[in-house]
């Protein structure tokens, strides 16, 4: 029983992940952090969106699994083929204004549901999806906060992006300042209260 609500939490944290990830860098203020790499890879070699994620998480994985191997799991494989399907799943139903104002409230929106979607599949521990994976076992390996590694992953992620080609703008700037932070508050009020009994 155990086994089959982390499996649920990790699908649909990775669901909500993944919307919120496609909110954000769709709604026309340039891409998310990650997001400005996978594009940046995708203009390069000419493939989706979901492939270039899927691309990026590969190298993700198997630096962690040598640098933090704790950090991997069989849920680390599931929440990447859930996320990366979803994020070309979601783009063609995504709704948005005509006004710029709207449409950055939206922008908001979807990082903050991509912090909580990924603070929810963390909280499973049932493994991590790759960026979290990297993430996590820096700061473990490394007794670093967790905000401080997801700002330096983010700012280097954004320059090897907008070398390949990927654009950046408010979105980029917001994902750096907010989902860092906001993921280890939505993570640790869920550790605390432990809504599901995992711990």
């Amino acid at each position: 029983m155990q086994l089959i609500k982390k499996l649920l939490t990790v699908i649909i944290g990775t669901m909500i992940a993944a919307y919120g990830i496609d909110l954000a860098i769709h709604a026309g203020f340039g891409g998310a952090t990650l997001a400005v790499l996978w594009e940046g890879l995708s203009k390069t070699f000419r493939i989706t969106i979901g492939q270039a994620s899927m691309i990026i998480a590969v190298i993700m994985i198997i630096f962690s699994f040598f640098y933090d191997r704790k950090q991997i799991s069989w849920g680390t494989i599931i929440y990447q083929v859930v996320y990366s399907s979803f994020i070309d799943i979601f783009e063609p139903v995504l709704i948005y204004t005509d006004s710029a104002v709207l449409n950055f409230g939206l922008m908001i929106l979807g990082l903050c549901l991509l912090s909580l979607g990924a603070a929810i599949y963390s909280y499973a521990d049932f493994g991590r999806g790759s960026y979290e994976a990297m993430t996590f076992a820096f700061a473990s390996r490394n007794n670093w906060q967790i905000r401080n590694v997801r700002i330096t992953l983010d700012i280097l992620c954004v320059i090897l992006g907008a070398l390949l080609g990927g654009k950046f703008g408010l979105c980029t700037v917001a994902t750096i300042i907010l989902t860092g932070p906001l993921l280890q508050a939505f993570l640790t009020r869920l550790q605390k209260h432990d809504p599901l009994k995992f711990n």
